[in-house]
């Protein structure tokens, strides 16, 4: 029971996060390609500064960040610091807490990574700058994607929408590996000492007890500052913090628990006036409420309250001033011919034809071999239609696009456009023909006028 509210507490999440993805990508296209557009552009290049005198937070090898940077280099690792608070979570306690559990989500992923690639090497030229954005159409947008299933309301299987979820984290995991693995530019290893120096900093106060959110968050802004300077991309430092953070309570919750209620059973309310909306508290009464607050407060482990904080401001904020910042693609000189060759043509194909493919064929030969069950209460063709949805890449595509393409030299401007294009397009279609499969293979509610 528990389970299944935490986790539609998660879907609620995501859905709203779709919709401000939807309106914010509408809005940059709006603008870019109107009068604004001059204005739009060059917002994002002005400098952004954090200094106390000759120290500068938001500086990578001594030049001032740009807004542009900003967003991808520090808000995206806050996106990257709550999907690894996720991720951990989901380990410990979740759909990927258990061999059992994992397998099937983790076999799709791997194969919803593998065939996508393959695919954009098999269209792309041979083209050393091309092909670095091959791992573009691996992502999946658990946002988006959870957005279009929770269309179909209670017609889909519970066990379907925790088979997506648990693919799109596991999706997020390999994109992370990825970001580390190959976008990485030259290493500066005084850097990079620190950060580990940093690092086992926060180890150490795990283990031995800590569970202030500020010293965790302090350090791991000075982690963010050594590996956004070290030359491994700084989103992989808000992913390594977060697993850090302690999951588990000094004391158990009863502890807490049983504390709360003998507070609550010393308050007074004999000497309250009934009626009175804002009675004027003793400083006894103030003291009582304070310790029964702070003691709430140490129910919850350090992860799971960063996790919840970090819901508002990654929904409403980071997600759609990211989206905001990169979907603002400039359609003049541009053409559908731009999804017919190159880059657009290979991250199209890669997510709408790629993502399905890999992440089906994956879990059903994994499901054939007797590895795993098919999700309970889901046919094949249920299956099928929601593993379609995986072709719904946006928010770390884009961001992959932006690590694969320099939007500041000539050449590989034009692939990135080409790509983000492809990534709008494969993105919009792959969500259009799930649609489509989902609303044919689902079976109908029972008050549907179509089943009498």
């Amino acid at each position: 029971m528990m389970r299944s509210y935490s986790f539609l507490k998660m879907f609620r999440k995501y859905v709203t996060s779709s919709v401000m993805l939807v309106l914010a990508t509408i809005l940059a296209l709006i603008i870019a390609n109107s009068s604004l557009s001059h204005t739009y552009t060059s917002f994002w290049n002005l400098p952004m500064s954090l200094s106390i005198g000759n120290f500068n937070l938001f500086s990578h090898g001594g030049t001032t960040l740009t807004v542009m940077e900003f967003i991808n280099d520090f808000l995206m690792v806050v996106f990257f610091f709550s999907v690894g608070l996720e991720i951990k979570r989901e380990i410990l306690v979740g759909e990927l807490s258990s061999v059992k559990k994992a397998l099937l989500p983790v076999i799709g992923a791997i194969g919803g990574m593998l065939v996508p690639v393959l695919v954009f090497w098999l269209v792309s030229p041979d083209d050393p700058t091309m092909l670095r954005g091959a791992a573009i159409p691996m992502a999946t947008d658990i946002a988006f994607s959870l957005g279009v299933l929770s269309t179909f309301g209670n017609r889909v299987p519970l066990s379907l929408k925790v088979f997506l979820a648990a693919l799109a984290v596991a999706d997020d995991l390999g994109g992370i590996l990825i970001i580390a693995l190959f976008y990485t530019t030259e290493i500066h290893l005084n850097f990079l000492l620190y950060a580990l120096i940093l690092i086992a900093i926060l180890i150490f106060g795990n283990m031995k007890g800590v569970r202030s959110k500020f010293f965790y968050i302090f350090v791991g802004v000075f982690v963010w500052y050594c590996f956004l300077n070290s030359g491994i991309h700084a989103t992989i430092a808000g992913v390594i913090v977060a697993f850090c953070i302690p999951a588990t309570l000094k004391r158990t919750p009863t502890f807490f628990i049983e504390r709360i209620r003998r507070r609550i059973n010393q308050f007074p309310v004999n000497n309250i006036e009934k009626g009175c909306k804002a009675p004027i508290l003793t400083d006894d009464q103030i003291g009582i409420l304070k310790s029964i607050e702070n003691a709430s407060d140490h129910i919850i482990s350090p992860l799971q309250d960063m996790e919840d904080s970090l819901h508002t401001p990654i929904n409403y904020i980071v997600i759609p001033v990211f989206a905001f910042a990169n979907a603002g693609i400039v359609l003049e000189g541009m053409s559908l011919a731009n999804l017919f060759s190159g880059v657009g043509l290979a991250v199209f194909l890669g997510l709408v034809i790629g993502k399905f493919i890999g992440v089906f064929s994956f879990s059903w030969m994994a499901i054939k071999l007797g590895l795993v069950k098919k999700p309970s209460g889901a046919d094949l063709k249920s299956f099928a239609s929601v593993c379609a949805l995986s072709g719904i890449g946006f928010t770390v595509a884009m961001f992959i696009a932006d690590l694969s393409y320099d939007s500041t030299m000539p050449q590989t401007a034009i692939l990135l456009s080409d790509a983000k294009i492809g990534i709008l397009c494969g993105s919009l279609l792959s969500g259009i023909i799930s649609w489509l499969l989902l609303n044919h293979n689902l079976p109908r509610p029972v008050s549907d006028p179509k089943q009498s």
